[in-house]
């Protein structure tokens, strides 16, 4: 990835661009070349962030989706942002879904991606084989809907991440978490726009968990894209930035 990490406080994070601050959230297995193409399909016209998420570096008691949200919450007091649009895939979603409800002045639009926050096929709940590379090979390809998405240098990075016993013992209580957090009773609550990209071939929250965040979400719009699983801005790249883009250009008074 050729954007520049950047250190301050405690905090990494990618920082390109100026104006308004999209603010990108990643997943529990996810990294920030996950959101690559985003970063440079609109680094010209908005600020994009993208803070490190403290998945692995939490002391195990705290390990959640609301600890994250604080996290967050630190960074955003810390880099003094507001009007942010916040965009979040996966855990980053749910993230997005909590840090809204805990902070609704500061946000002025959501997006979600492959949410979790209401019901999903985690990558796993336990790890019965993760010394076998071919077994995570497999996992990871169930991400997607094609299984060539799933690079060797992708597989390689989770196999040595569930295969590092610290990390591991995190991504397994930080997946419990999420699955115990669930917001459906309080999403009536999120009065700004949502926009809702979702893969029509999302094995992981399937779209089932689209439609119901749109039944639930009083200002969402759901757009579907094809051929594509659990990451659209990996997987479709292209389809997924027009789609943010409509979604950016209506909302934008």
């Amino acid at each position: 990835m050729s954007f520049v990490l950047k250190e301050q406080n405690g905090f990494g994070f990618i920082d390109e661009g100026e104006g308004e601050v999209l603010l990108l959230l990643h997943g529990l297995m996810g990294a920030l070349s996950n959101w690559e193409d985003v970063v440079n399909e609109f680094k010209s016209k908005y600020r994009v962030i993208i803070p490190m998420l403290p998945i692995y570096d939490l002391p195990l008691l705290t390990t959640g989706v609301k600890t994250v949200a604080k996290y967050v919450h630190k960074f955003v007091k810390y880099k003094k942002l507001d009007n942010l649009t916040i965009i979040g895939n996966s855990l980053g979603g749910h993230v997005a879904l909590i840090y809204v409800l805990s902070h609704p002045a500061l946000v002025k639009r959501m997006v979600l991606t492959g949410s979790s926050g209401l019901y999903e096929n985690a990558f796993g709940g336990t790890f019965p084989r993760r010394e076998s590379y071919d077994f995570i090979k497999e996992k990871v390809e169930f991400t997607f809907y094609d299984p060539a998405t799933a690079t060797k240098e992708l597989v390689d990075d989770v196999y040595k991440t569930v295969n590092d016993r610290h990390r591991v013992i995190r991504i397994l209580a930080m997946a419990r978490s999420a699955i115990r957090h669930n917001m459906q009773k309080d999403l009536h609550k999120i009065r700004i726009p949502v926009g809702l990209i979702w893969g029509k071939n999302d094995k992981v929250t399937p779209p089932e968990v689209a439609k119901e965040f749109h039944e639930y979400l009083p200002k969402s719009e759901l757009v579907w894209i094809d051929k594509c699983g659990h990451a659209p801005m990996m997987e479709q790249p292209e389809e997924f930035n027009i789609a943010l883009k409509g979604f950016l250009d209506k909302t934008a008074v």
